[in-house]
């Protein structure tokens, strides 16, 4: 494991599905007795996610079924199917912490999926809900590519890098809330390091508004989005104060804007 000697301490077990979980039941027990503090994250595609873990011994694993749920929620206006993939999502708690995300080099870009005005809304739920989330480069920068089921279709969700990251100057305005909201969102994570195995609850629910709230003993955070064309108020639950977004809160009630998404913390 010359890797693990140089200190790296994560591995991705690539298309980890076509591997019975009993070869890795074999073969990690052997890496941690050299790299007691490794950690494994297995790329699953589908299957019974907590009979793989249980079998295998990996840590965690790619949580798809909550990326499509995110995504195709806000697609297609029906924040329905957003709320049962989390209740699925919190069930996994159970067993194991999930690895999250929004966008990664094998599926359509987050902003090519929803358009570039609603990526914030899908971090603001990666980045508000229990689990280890990645940020795909590029997503930050609203960067669009669609997936294509041919040969070279993945080309336009793994772009060459430029030399150097624009500048916020040579952003466009979408791109800029984007960064932004990420900035803000990334941050609180990193300050409330308990997200990573809160539980969420539905508070408010229709096909273009919902309101989570994700919480433990040490605190809870509120996610309110807005998918309609005409403003909204919802409730706030028990929120003081505003993390990001374009939300107004006030007194148990927060008023967003047509297309407006807050998270907020209590």
């Amino acid at each position: 494991m010359p890797l693990a000697r140089a200190g790296v301490d994560g591995w991705r077990l690539d298309a980890a599905y076509a591997v019975p979980p009993a070869f890795w039941a074999r073969v990690l027990p052997r890496v941690r007795a050299r790299f007691p503090h490794a950690w494994f994250l297995g790329e699953v595609i589908h299957g019974d996610a907590q009979a793989i873990v249980r079998a295998s011994g990996i840590d965690t694993l790619t949580q798809y079924e909550l990326w499509q749920g995110i995504w195709h929620a806000i697609a297609d206006r029906n924040l329905y199917e957003l709320a049962h993939a989390i209740g699925r999502h919190d069930d996994l708690l159970e067993t194991f912490v999930p690895q999250t995300f929004v966008g990664n080099h094998d599926v359509t870009r987050i902003a090519s999926a929803v358009g570039p005005e609603r990526v914030p809304h899908a971090l603001a739920v990666l980045l508000t809900v229990a689990g280890t989330p990645s940020l795909y480069a590029g997503d930050e920068l609203a960067w669009t590519g669609v997936k294509e089921e041919r040969e070279g279709g993945d080309d336009a969700v793994r772009p060459t890098f430029p030399a150097h990251p624009p500048s916020p100057d040579e952003l466009d305005p979408a791109a800029r809330r984007v960064l932004d909201a990420a900035r803000a969102l990334v941050a609180m994570r990193r300050r409330l390091p308990w997200l990573t195995t809160a539980r969420t609850d539905v508070l408010h629910l229709d096909n273009r508004a919902l309101v989570l709230r994700t919480g433990t003993g040490f605190g809870a955070v509120v996610t309110a989005l807005n998918l309609d064309d005409a403003p909204v108020s919802l409730p706030a639950a028990d929120a003081r104060t505003t993390v990001a977004g374009d939300g107004r809160l006030d007194t148990g009630t927060v008023h967003l804007p047509a297309g407006g998404w807050a998270v907020l913390e209590a």
